[in-house]
């Protein structure tokens, strides 16, 4: 039952701690859109989305009102797009400003499932579908594009990863002009999760109902603000007050769910309790990692600070709510957390430490700043050790990489909003891993039954 106290914290949390829902995603099968005619099969895409999305935008702000609690993003995903350029053919930009268009009709802020499933190789429409993505990121504003390249019991397909690092530096190129943010909603996953609510790797997998409701929330300062109560308090201490108020968070997040999908008439999915960041102050993980205390983010002792947060944080989530899924943990974006900009600014984070914290977190390498001359088989080379660590560790990681075109390691790329800005970080570019590369294949699947 609540109480008064109860209710002041949460109010409490919004006012001061920036706590809020970060995203209601709507998502929407469109495999009953399949067509023989492109043409036909995008007008009924169109037709789908606004029709079973055409009041989330208004159900979020009802709710929003209702109950007092900021609803930062309304947004949908689809089944990937690759599967209905199978059936239609022609050029899968179509699909794109279908989406793009459908999005712009119904108001929501993004659209994810311009994405293809390649982690055990290529099917028909696969590869047109990869090439077309600079091309459908470049002429869009609001779609988001993944493509799932490993998972543990398939392996990494790397001729899908020599691929994308060319489809990276290409969409960063045809985007120069926009501050190069056509990488910025691109996602390469291994392990990619089917119910993800979160942009830019959120598609709609193919084991969910025709329609759903997935819910993302967010509060890392909430987290942090928890622990400046107990500065002397030891790591036990620590691991508690963070379960206990990521319980009190996804509990939000359960109760915003349940009522968008009543009032929509959509089966709720998921609650991704990810501790998603952002460029304002007071809402960084990295900040959370220093209230730990660490001196700053990326010394010494991140990647153990970093796993205990991640741990608890889920293990308060899971008891809050019976449908937690999605990624669920803390993301460490680079340019959208104003403690990791800080701290890439300095020095004190580097893209190595990055890719050993990523070894213990929710998601991966993401949003990180790269030179703009970097070579595409560099940047297929930092997929292919991402998508090991996720391999290996039967878990989720990515990387979302933005080449700078035209700008060199300390020079800024500004987004602005939730994307934020970030410096242009310093990665090896000294020697070449082309020829591992270019042998193409597929990196077997690891040893399970001798895990250890």
């Amino acid at each position: 039952m609540l109480n008064i106290k109860d209710i002041m914290e949460t109010v409490h949390m919004i006012q001061d701690d920036n706590l809020d829902i970060r995203t209601i995603t709507m998502g929407i099968s469109l495999l009953d859109c399949c067509d023989t005619d492109i043409d036909r099969s995008c007008d009924k895409v169109y037709d789908k989305i606004c029709r079973l999305a055409g009041k989330l935008v208004k159900t979020g702000e009802e709710i929003s009102e209702l109950y007092g609690i900021p609803i930062i993003n309304k947004r949908v995903s689809v089944t990937p797009i690759a599967m209905l350029a199978a059936s239609s053919g022609g050029d899968p930009v179509k699909y794109a400003k279908a989406l793009d268009r459908a999005a712009h009709e119904i108001g929501v802020n993004f659209i994810g499932g311009y994405s293809a499933l390649v982690h055990k190789g290529f099917a028909s429409g696969d590869r047109e579908l990869i090439r077309s993505i600079p091309e459908a990121l470049s002429e869009t504003e609001l779609i988001c594009s993944s493509v799932n390249v490993g998972t543990t019991k398939a392996g990494i397909n790397m001729d899908a990863v020599a691929m994308m690092g060319e489809t990276v530096l290409q969409a960063a190129k045809l985007t120069a002009d926009r501050n190069c943010i056509g990488p910025a909603k691109l996602v390469v996953f291994c392990n990619a999760p089917e119910d993800n609510p979160f942009m830019a790797g959120a598609f709609h997998g193919i084991g969910e109902p025709d329609c759903v409701i997935n819910v993302g929330v967010s509060g890392p300062g909430v987290v942090r603000a928890a622990l400046t109560k107990h500065p002397e308090a030891d790591l036990n201490c620590v691991a508690d007050i963070i379960k206990k108020t990521a319980f009190k968070i996804t509990r939000m997040g359960q109760l915003v769910g349940t009522e968008a999908s009543r009032r929509l008439g959509v089966p709720f999915g998921i609650v991704d309790l990810s501790l998603a960041p952002t460029p304002a102050v007071g809402d960084s993980v990295a900040h959370i990692l220093e209230e730990m205390g660490l001196e700053v983010c990326g010394i010494h002792g991140t990647t153990a600070a970093l796993a205990l947060l991640n741990d608890a944080v889920k293990k308060g989530g899971v008891m809050a709510s019976s449908n937690v899924g999605g990624l669920s943990g803390a993301f460490i974006p680079v340019s959208e957390d104003a403690g990791m900009i800080d701290a890439a600014r300095s020095g004190d984070l580097r893209i190595e430490k990055l890719e050993a914290m990523t070894s213990v977190c929710s998601v991966g390498l993401d949003m990180i700043v790269i030179p703009g001359d970097t070579p595409a088989e560099i940047i297929s080379a930092i997929i292919a050790d991402e998508a090991a660590i996720g391999m290996v560790n039967s878990k989720t990681t990515a990387v979302r990489v933005i080449p700078a075109i035209g700008k060199d390691v300390g020079e800024e790329l500004e987004f602005g909003g939730l994307l934020g800005s970030g410096p242009v970080m310093k990665i090896n570019l000294d020697r070449s891993p082309a020829k591992f590369i270019s042998r193409g294949g597929r990196i077997p699947a690891p040893i399970q039954a001798l895990k250890n």
